[in-house]
């Protein structure tokens, strides 16, 4: 597989799956724009990737700043080809202790930050009658929720939902969209949240016995960005562990 002249922005680019996602991208050619809101944070881990890259700070959740971080991009490496829609915060709060401030906030990074980006980039992609956008969904989307609260389970469906909605409207444009839905990858947002007791329930429930590693989500994204993936549109694949089956 090869990506060689693709441009690719991947939001959450300066934590562990964001990384990962990275690395696989350079690693097959591409060109890629590290979009993250902590800017100390992401100009230090682009020192550590080799390859063509421009570290983008953005706030996602704010439509004025993703315009103007998109206008960046385009300038610095020319138009997105793949948009990896990775950026998310943690919610765990459940809905009688979920406060309308915590609501908006996770809603406005998990669903809105996306919406921002994948609007801005369409466009061009469809011009071009090529493009992906992989958005990250969760297993919390279609469970609920196992230990996650909320607004985060609500969030991730939603993010379902806009990649079905894309997806339908921009097939025909040689555009594809579609989600993966990851659970517990060994990340400090996922793992950190979890007591001991918690870890080993959750590991005797998942029957490859362990949890997922960023590089193995990484490895989904590759798929769904190559060109090998083009008949596949409006779907969600789960990288789970075998913890939910549908």
């Amino acid at each position: 597989m090869t990506l060689n002249g693709k441009t690719v922005v991947v939001t959450g680019a300066a934590g562990t799956m964001g990384l990962a996602v990275v690395r696989m991208m350079l690693e097959d050619g591409a060109q890629v724009a590290l979009v993250d809101i902590d800017a100390m944070r992401l100009d230090g881990v682009v020192r550590f990737v080799r390859g063509a890259t421009a570290a983008i700070p953005c706030d996602i959740s704010d439509p004025a700043a993703v315009r103007q971080a998109h206008q960046q991009v385009e300038k610095v490496l020319g138009p997105v080809d793949i948009l990896v829609n990775n950026a998310g915060i943690l919610s765990n709060e459940k809905v009688e202790t979920t406060s309308d401030a915590e609501w908006r906030r996770v809603m406005s990074v998990n669903l809105d930050g996306a919406f921002h980006w994948s609007r801005a980039v369409l466009p061009s992609m469809k011009q071009r009658k090529w493009g992906r956008i992989i958005n990250v969904s969760s297993l919390a989307a279609k469970t609920g929720g196992l230990t996650a609260g909320t607004a985060y389970s609500t969030s991730k469906g939603a993010i379902t939902s806009l990649t079905y909605s894309l997806a339908r409207e921009s097939a025909s444009f040689g555009v594809t969209v579609n989600a993966i839905a990851p659970a517990y990858v060994k990340t400090p947002m996922v793992t950190e949240q979890l007591n001991e007791q918690q870890r080993r329930l959750l590991l005797a429930q998942i029957p490859v016995g362990r949890f997922c590693e960023p590089e193995e989500f990484a490895h989904a994204v590759r798929f769904l960005a190559s060109p090998l993936a083009g008949f596949i549109t409006g779907e969600v694949i789960d990288v789970n562990g075998g913890l939910h089956m549908d």
